[in-house]
């Protein structure tokens, strides 16, 4: 009975008006009407098995009783628990690259400290003082504040994501948004508002897409009234409560200034014939205020009530109906998307005696027809156009009449009228192979199951696709977990959807995903650009270690020297990094392929020619100290390595646009991480408490301004690169 959940899978021997919300299990965004004849089709779709109930569906309306037919694991219900017990999560992007890369360069650091300390020791250096160098190389050459920097960028996402309302439960999942390829989302209260609405009135040869204010034009006005009058909606302190449908009728009345109340005490209701699902029409009957005329309302399904009218009416007064265009019509309208209302009414001149359907729904004059609609929600559309700009493909999974979800994504631009939809049933019929060959060029799904949700995230995923997938019911749950980020519906979301996802969408939003993805993108952006100076910076200190003794020079650097250098340049600059805004259009551009290097777009090259760049100027001004006679050489290429490395941090805060161009002051964490650790040098350099612990000597102004000079050739050197890299003439960044 109403209001009950159903224990278990049952065929239905007794339904009285009986409606069971299935929304969980099929996608439906409306109960469904059940009864208990037989269904001759053996291979239909859980939305249309009108004749049974299923395990945890709700009760809505109505009463029932059936025999069990499945219980625990055998339900429909326990299928997807089953699907979802054997599916595993999948690693993401970020956790495979940064796996590749650390295996890489671990097995690069113990290449190069070997040949440093062989080098070392072919010139004649001490065995100890060349074992602490290697060993203080290889410490400097791993970045470690890498796990700090992604954890933070990560943290940093996932707190600016809540504040447009997406909670993120796996962390890892923030970065992976940025290189989803396909995003398959839920129609339902995801891209539409998961509430009917009336938007489209048709009466003898008018159409209107609303009841007009103050309209006493025949016949939309008896209509109007009708919308106000036929439903049992209720209104307490002037919020209105009741079935969706009759809510949706009863607000487009309103809005037309047709106040049920009101109309109440001027026509009061005096009897009324429910809705049932043999009839499938309702009936309510009003006084009128002058004399004894009784009129009839009626509203049903349009081929019910169309065969129980005999005439319309019109603008001209009463003409024939003809039934037959008529329900063309409805079916064109079905077909693009409308749940059809038909309205009808009779007048009689008193009260009458025999209240029977039989007796007062028959000779029915035809008000008009009224579509429903679960309408978009005003941001998804932008929202879709966003995805399609950066590159990403929205695919509609719904379990709803195929016809419905063609129309919302038409609307979307999701779907053009050319793209057919496919459905669960068709889908079936399809070997893995043809169904491989046909996934990426499919945008909208209908009448779908839980396994072959399944089935379509495996399939992109085997198109080397990188998948989103959206879902609020028990039947998403499979799909969100295989897929490459699970998001959830936190308003109309089930427990079991929200544990097997990586994201809940605390609003049911479409767009809050987009944002979801710039965010995404803009935190492995800055991993990237960490990574970019931090291996860039490393490298020039490897190749001033490894080059200065086949040139004839002493070691440049002592241990303590590359473990403050290592210290100060990954430390507060490379948390600054998770500060840095997003790069210009960052929506504007297509995913990285989720196989593709951290090291691609130009980035080892970079790390290379930099590193041998700031090895150069380290080295030039170890030999040009060394020329002069300075005791303070080595205190020289140390300021050199140090700084350069500064102006490299913020020549690399973008891609491709200028520092001039962005400015100092839109990443203000790393103007101060730069300055502080400036600072912090030049103590190192001139306070006397700290000169023997360093092993530095105070330099002479000049000798400092020649440090900096050199240092900053690094900033214009990467500016020329990106100068390049804006006209094409070098690898693109993105």
């Amino acid at each position: 009975e109403a209001g009950r959940l159903v224990p278990a899978d049952l065929r239905l021997l007794q339904a009285q008006d009986l409606q069971s919300d299935e929304s969980a299990l099929t996608g439906e965004s409306h109960p469904v009407d059940k009864q208990t004849s037989r269904l001759s089709a053996t291979d239909l779709a859980l939305g249309d098995r009108s004749n049974l109930v299923f395990k945890s569906s709700l009760i809505t309306r109505g009463l029932g009783s059936g025999v069990v037919v499945a219980t625990g694991l055998d339900s429909e219900i326990g299928h997807i628990a089953q699907l979802l017990r054997s599916e595993i999560s999948v690693k993401t992007p970020l956790q495979v690259r940064l796996a590749r890369f650390g295996r890489y360069l671990a097995l690069a650091v113990l290449a190069i400290c070997a040949l440093v300390f062989v080098a070392g020791l072919l010139q004649g250096q001490p065995l100890l003082l060349m074992f602490l160098t290697a060993v203080s190389l290889a410490v400097a050459a791993i970045p470690e504040a890498l796990p700090a920097v992604v954890v933070i960028s990560l943290a940093l996402g996932a707190r600016k994501l809540v504040r447009h309302n997406a909670l993120v439960r796996n962390l890892p999942a923030v970065e992976t948004l940025g290189s989803v390829t396909y995003i398959c989302t839920d129609k339902t209260g995801t891209l539409t508002r998961n509430r009917m609405h009336a938007e489209l009135f048709l009466s003898a040869d008018q159409r209107q897409d609303a009841l007009r204010s103050g309209d006493a034009s025949e016949p939309f006005r008896s209509l109007g009234l009708a919308l106000a009058l036929n439903n049992d909606v209720s209104e307490v302190d002037g919020v209105a409560s009741g079935e969706a449908t009759e809510l949706a009728l009863f607000e487009a009345a309103r809005a037309a200034g047709l106040d049920k109340q009101a109309l109440e005490i001027e026509m009061p209701r005096i009897a009324n014939l429910p809705f049932d699902s043999e009839r499938r029409q309702m009936t309510t009957l009003h006084r009128r205020p002058q004399g004894q005329q009784v009129v009839a309302y009626v509203k049903g399904s349009p081929e019910r009530v169309l065969a129980q009218c005999s005439q319309m009416l019109a603008a001209e007064g009463i003409r024939p109906l003809d039934a037959g265009e008529l329900m063309a019509e409805t079916e064109r309208l079905a077909g693009e998307g409308y749940r059809l209302l038909a309205f009808a009414q009779r007048v009689f001149d008193h009260p009458p005696d025999d209240l029977s359907a039989q007796n007062i729904e028959r000779q029915l004059t035809l008000l008009g027809l009224v579509g429903l609609i679960d309408p978009p929600r005003p941001e998804a559309q932008g929202a879709v156009a966003d995805c399609l700009s950066a590159g990403i493909t929205p695919v509609m999974i719904t379990g709803d009449h195929p016809g419905t979800a063609r129309a919302v994504a038409r609307r979307l631009g999701i779907s053009d009228g050319d793209r057919r939809v496919l459905t669960g049933k068709h889908l079936d019929k399809l070997s893995d192979q043809q169904f491989d060959r046909l996934v990426q060029s499919v945008r909208v799904y209908a009448r779908v199951s839980p396994a072959q949700k399944l089935r379509i995230v495996k399939a992109l995923q085997a198109r080397g696709e990188f998948v989103a997938m959206t879902g609020d019911g028990v039947n998403d749950a499979p799909a969100l977990k295989r897929a490459g980020i699970g998001v959830a519906m936190g308003r109309k979301g089930t427990d079991v959807a929200r544990e097997a996802a990586d994201m809940v969408l605390l609003d049911d939003n479409f767009a809050s995903i987009v944002q979801a993805v710039r965010t995404g993108r803009r935190i492995f952006d800055n991993i990237r650009k960490f990574i970019k100076d931090t291996m860039s910076s490393n490298s020039g200190e490897i190749w001033t270690l490894f080059l200065a003794p086949f040139l004839g020079l002493p070691i440049p650097l002592l241990p303590i020297h590359i473990l403050w250098i290592n210290l100060v340049t990954d430390g507060l600059p490379g948390l600054a990094f998770t500060a840095e805004p997003a790069e210009p259009g960052i929506m504007r551009r297509a995913p990285r392929p989720p196989g593709e290097s951290i090291f691609a777009h130009g980035m080892w090259q970079h790390i290379i020619w930099v590193g041998l760049f700031v090895g150069a100027i380290s080295i030039a001004s170890q030999a040009w100290s060394i020329s002069r006679g300075a005791e303070y050489w080595q205190t020289m290429v140390f300021t050199v390595l140090t700084i350069s490395q500064l102006f490299h941090s913020l020549a690399v805060r973008s891609e491709t646009a200028s520092l001039f161009r962005i400015g100092l002051l839109s990443n203000l964490p790393m103007l101060g991480a730069v300055l502080s650790t400036l600072l912090l040098q030049l103590a190192v350099i001139y306070l006397p408490a700290l000169n023997p612990v360093f092993h530095t000597q105070p330099l002479p102004l000049l000798d400092l301004l020649i440090c900096l000079a050199l240092a900053s050739l690094v900033l214009f050197a990467v500016e020329l690169e990106k100068w390049l890299m804006r006209r094409g003439l070098i690898y693109a960044a993105n």
